[in-house]
Parts: C-alpha cells; structure tokens; sequence
C-alpha cells in the first residue's frame, strides 16, 4: 500500500475521535513489527525515526528511511513516515526529499522567544514543500541527556494561554503538550492532567499530541483521547519488549550466536506491543 501522510491519518482520526498511534524506529525489526502489529489490529499507524537514531546509525537518515519506507508500502494498512524530535536544521530539510510527510521541530529546549521564531521558520519552509509540522511547548522530559525531570513539577506543564499565542505565531499543524508524562519510562504509572488536557484542546484549533506515552495505564490514554488528544507518540515499550525477549532467550540458550534466533522473538514481541497499544487508541 502506498505511504499515506501524517497529516491525513491525524484528520481522520479526530474526526471519529479515536487516537492515532506513532511508534519509534531504530532498528529494521522495529518497523517489520510496527507494520506486522498495524495488520493485525487493522488499523493505520505512524512510523517514526527520531534524531536520536538517525545518529544511532552515523547521522545517515537516507538508509534507514529508505528501509522503513519500504516496509511501510509492503504493509495492508495505512502508514505514514514522520522524522521524530529533530534539532538541526540540517535534517529538517532532509525529511522531504526522504520522502517524510511530516517532522517534529523540536526547539522546546530554547527561549519561549527564540523557540518561536526557529519553529516558525521550521513551519515556513516545510508548508513550502507540503511536509506537516509538529512542535512542542512545555517540558516533557526523560530524553537520553536531559537531567531527570518531575512531570508534576510548577512551570512543567504546558500552559493554554501561552500554547494558544504559541500556535498562532508559529502556524505549527499539531502541538506536543506536557500533561504529566515523560519520556524513556519503563513503568506505566504516569497520571496525566485530564483537565489540563480540555482546556488545551479549547485553546488551541490543532491536534494535540501525547510524548512519552509508553509510561501512560490504558485507562489514563484512553481518558486523554476523550479529553482531546490525537496522536499518541510511543517508543520505551517497544525497546522494553524487544530487550525482555532478547534476553529471555538468551538466558535460555546462552550458546546462541544466531542473531535470527533471538531478533525473531524481539520482533514479535513488538508486534505484540504495537497490536495492544493500536487496540487503546482506537477504544
């Protein structure tokens, strides 16, 4: 099936009121079981590669998009490719020509000042060439680097007000909001701020997104979608499966030198993984 965009698959999506879910690339395996998961809950889902793995394989975005790509047309379901928390502008303006429908700029480190300007002109040059751009304002968090972070903590959480001007003077297509997650969690106990979370999606005209969704209870996702958000963005999970069946297997056969005998579990307990978390969004 051909790549279909971000963009339509988050339209479609808040109109029927069910979330879209968006899983994180690293390895070939991680796509095959994003693809072999979306089959088999029937439903259409993002594949996303984040700087972070594109320096993971030398700082070359063109192989393993093209690889990511290629699993995606081979699925039955619609997939769109997204370019996850780029910094550099540099692999901005690769994400068209790698055929990426969509980017998150993330300059939510800068200044509230400096953040919108660079992100305005993020959003410039992508419209220009159709990609649709997704930004965030507040601290989520927990990203390989960052010091630890309290996603409860006063001045975290993102603020209506200011994410309202922020969306107008950017011109950003969805917003990534902080609401009491955070990235890189291994247990799923975050409690998300559902109030907070309404009064984004009045606030703001564009779709919300959910960062650090791996960390988020079933329930907690599925009250976020109802309050007002759209994508879901998930990536610790899949790592978490992958690495508890890699090293279940190789706990019970130390001797194994076969890569294949212990990616082949991996994978599929991602596809697992993926099949759940598509089975949450859609309620």
């Amino acid at each position: 099936m051909p790549l279909v965009s971000t963009g339509q698959l988050v339209r479609e999506a808040r109109r029927a009121g069910h979330g879209l879910a968006a899983f994180n690339v690293i390895t070939l395996e991680h796509a095959e079981a994003i693809a072999a998961g979306a089959e088999r809950a029937g439903a259409p889902a993002v594949l996303q590669i984040s700087e972070n793995a594109v320096r993971f394989h030398g700082g070359r975005l063109s192989a393993v998009a093209a690889a990511t790509a290629a699993v995606a047309r081979s699925c039955e379901v619609p997939l769109a490719l997204h370019l996850d928390h780029v910094v550099t502008v540099d692999l901005l303006r690769q994400a068209h020509a790698e055929g990426f429908s969509s980017v998150m700029f993330d300059a939510s480190k800068l200044p509230y000042g400096e953040n919108v300007k660079a992100t305005a002109e993020a959003v410039r040059w992508g419209h220009e060439r159709g990609v649709w751009v997704e930004a965030e304002l507040g601290k989520v968090g927990g990203k390989e680097g960052e010091p630890p972070l309290d996603a409860h903590a006063p001045g975290v959480r993102t603020d209506p007000a200011e994410a309202a001007a922020y969306v107008a003077d950017t011109g950003v297509d969805a917003l990534a909001v902080a609401v009491g997650s955070s990235h890189a969690m291994t247990e799923r106990t975050a409690s998300l701020d559902h109030a907070l979370i309404t009064r984004l999606r009045t606030a703001v005209p564009v779709p919300l997104v959910l960062h650090g969704s791996s960390g988020v209870p079933d329930e907690e996702i599925r009250a976020a979608i109802t309050a007002g958000m759209v994508k879901i963005n998930v990536g610790t999970a899949l790592n978490t499966a992958f690495t508890t069946a890699v090293r279940a297997f190789l706990t019970d056969h130390p001797s194994t030198v076969d890569p294949r005998k212990y990616l082949a579990p991996a994978r599929e307990a991602m596809a697992g993984t993926v099949a759940d978390f598509l089975a949450v969004v859609r309620g």
